[in-house]
């Protein structure tokens, strides 16, 4: 009895509860008893157990939310923080093909072969005529352009043949350099495997590189027309599509060599942290704010002066005035000559100025010559500046190379300019001629390169630092 006692307690207490419930109830909110209330209240074990849990918890959710912005941010960063060496050597390749590229279409315009192909096929123009009758066909296309009628109405079609192939091979390597800079930027870009800046950048680059294809055949077709030149003028192509064209070029080549130099430089400084954050802060020393603005602009000057040589090919304007440094009588020609009427259009003279800057042959070569000469003293100030008492003690030594490789260049390309004038441009010099221009300007752009690191560099190589030091 006393053993059934505690037992038969509880079911007379719990028994109301659990026998003798009616119909309604299951559908009221049961409302518990004192009894179970009071075994919600867990013992001291109990309670220490759901304490750790608890603390255990609330740990978990502070890690939860520290950790949360470095997973969004891991999840947001798809690119790579650098490039890798691969797509620069890439790039300074492409760049080498656009410099070649250059120079052989200078070789084209020289021996007017660039007319000879008188349509445009993208696709289909990469094929040459494979038989004699699509020999024939193309030769009568070509004796229906104003070219072939004025200058050359002898020519048979085995001399035509040279300018053909010409032509073509100039296309064709378009065609390549669009082909092998494109495709490849594009799997860069879908793959990761650049930085976000440098995936505009190949973006950007391969848009450039098909608008060049159509300036290309936009200035070609402006010397198949009759109704663009004037009576008795000589057929050529327009020399603003003729200097639009080779911008583009040098722009397209800019933008190669600059990005594919930056990645390298990237690289090297990421190696070695702690020199080149000493060679960052030495670069930002005020003596050296004066000659940074010079090489920049120094770079803008040449770029300038190959575009008013442009105009100087298109207007075949290097067949006049074959001496240096006189023009004629003085070192200008008679100012009726360089201010002509003829060139105008407008009856008030409105035109007349700008006209003859660009359109007058005599004009346009006096300009070139004053750009040229201006170009060559402004390097050899900058390179005299760079051997100033307050400026060559905080130089850095490859900006002291660049400055000295650059007057070594420009003397080059001077020496050239003078000659190819004086000998009433053979093909040899005007062709080294235009090259030296890319040069003058490439060892401008590497100077100016080397004076400038962008901030994000500057930024990773301040991170490499701190986690080397830890």
């Amino acid at each position: 009895m006393t053993l059934l006692g505690p037992g038969i307690r509880r079911m007379a207490l719990q028994g109301p509860s659990k026998f003798f419930v009616c119909n309604q109830c299951p559908r009221q909110t049961p409302r518990r008893s004192p009894f179970k209330i009071l075994n919600l209240i867990p013992s001291s074990r109990g309670y220490a157990a759901a304490k750790r849990a608890t603390s255990l918890g609330t740990m978990a959710d502070q890690m939860a939310s520290r950790a949360a912005p470095q997973v969004r941010e891991l999840g947001k960063r798809v690119f790579p923080q650098t490039t890798s060496k691969g797509v620069a050597y890439w790039l300074l390749g492409s760049a080498a093909s656009v410099f070649g590229i250059v120079v052989f279409g200078g070789l084209t315009r020289l021996t007017e072969s660039g007319l000879s192909i008188t349509e445009w096929r993208p696709v289909t123009g990469s094929m040459p005529p494979m038989s004699q009758a699509d020999w024939e066909s193309e030769f009568e296309k070509y004796r229906a352009s104003p070219e072939f009628q004025l200058l050359n109405p002898h020519m048979t079609l085995a001399e035509f043949k040279k300018i053909y192939f010409m032509e073509w091979t100039h296309r064709l390597w378009g065609r390549v350099i669009g082909m092998s800079f494109v495709l490849p930027a594009l799997y860069f870009v879908a793959r990761r495997r650049v930085t976000p800046k440098m995936a505009i950048n190949l973006l950007g680059i391969s848009g450039l590189i098909g608008f060049q294809g159509f300036i290309g055949w936009w200035m070609v077709q402006s010397g198949l027309k009759d109704d663009l030149f004037a009576p008795g003028s000589h057929p050529r192509v327009s020399q603003y599509r003729l200097t639009a064209h080779l911008a583009t070029a040098f722009v397209c080549y800019s933008w190669m060599l600059l990005s594919g130099l930056a990645v390298l430089r990237t690289h090297r400084m990421l190696a070695d942290p702690k020199t080149a954050l000493d060679a960052i802060q030495a670069m930002k020393n005020p003596a050296l704010a004066t000659f940074r603005r010079s090489a920049f602009a120094l770079a803008a000057l040449v770029f300038v002066t190959a575009m008013s040589g442009g105009l100087v090919a298109g207007l075949d304007a290097g067949l006049i005035y074959n001496e240096f440094p006189m023009m004629g009588r003085g070192l200008t020609p008679p100012k009726s000559e360089l201010w002509d009427r003829f060139y105008s259009r407008n009856e008030d003279g409105s035109d007349l100025w700008w006209r003859n800057i660009l359109e007058n042959p005599s004009t346009v070569q006096m300009d070139h010559r004053i750009l040229a000469v201006t170009t060559f003293c402004s390097i050899l100030a900058l390179f005299a500046y760079s051997r100033s008492g307050r400026v060559t003690g905080v130089l850095p030594k490859n900006a002291k190379k660049g400055a000295l490789g650059l007057v070594h260049l420009v003397s080059l390309q001077v020496a050239l300019g003078i000659s190819t004038l004086i000998y009433m441009v053979p093909l040899p010099l005007a062709s080294a001629h235009q090259a030296g221009s890319l040069a003058v300007l490439t060892g401008a752009l590497v100077l100016a390169q080397r004076m400038h690191v962008p901030r994000p560099t500057v930024r990773m190589v301040e991170q490499r630092l701190k986690q080397l030091h830890k």
